[in-house]
């Protein structure tokens, strides 16, 4: 979405995230395929392969003006970060809203990274929201109303995806649904990446 009213700034609805490689995601929806026939499957909003990443940092709608110095900062943070292993394993859920397959491997690093990735918007000048304890999650599907998540995430919870290396910091921009149509799902499209590197700051 952009902002279009007079006098104010252009903004693109933004967010940090390591993306799965093809690979990975692949393996993902091989996986996600029974589920699709378990009782109350048709009632959920299920994420499209194109959506999956591990957010890391949410920043809303950033105003262009803004959004050079994010990605400086972002870069800066890329950098001081080593590349690490990571697997999609295992399932939950956030009571009855959301479903989502979760993380194994460098799972330090890559909250650090998360961290990285949210002072960089506080020094760019954008109001963040409450820190809470960072939950690797890759969203799969999301209930209209209250709905048992349980036995989706029980089904997927002996999953366990290949090793891959997490290499990049991805800026992404979301656009949300503008159609109005039935089950039209958001958008995602990468800004900017920079590769990790664990270089010492000076």
């Amino acid at each position: 979405m952009r902002s279009s009213e007079p006098g104010r700034p252009v903004t693109q609805r933004l967010f940090a995230a390591v993306l799965p490689p093809a690979s990975a995601v692949a393996e993902l929806r091989t996986a996600l395929a029974p589920l699709h026939t378990l009782p109350g499957a048709r009632d959920l909003r299920w994420t499209g392969p194109e959506g999956w990443h591990f957010t890391l940092a949410f920043y809303g709608e950033v105003p262009e003006d803004v959004t050079p110095e994010l990605e400086a900062r972002l870069e800066r943070a890329a950098r001081r970060t080593a590349p690490f292993a990571l697997r999609v394993r295992g399932a939950g859920h956030f009571g009855g809203r959301a479903l989502w397959a979760g993380a194994a491997g460098g799972l330090d690093t890559l909250r650090l990274l998360a961290e990285r990735a949210e002072a960089a918007a506080r020094r760019a000048g954008l109001a963040t929201e409450e820190h809470r304890r960072y939950t690797p999650h890759l969203t799969l599907a999301r209930s209209r109303g209250a709905a048992d998540l349980r036995p989706f995430a029980a089904a997927l919870a002996g999953f366990e995806g290949e090793r891959w290396e997490a290499g990049e910091l991805t800026l992404v921009r979301s656009h949300l649904p503008a159609s109005g149509m039935p089950g039209e799902r958001p958008r995602y499209s990468a800004v900017r990446a920079w590769p990790l590197a664990a270089e010492v700051p000076p």
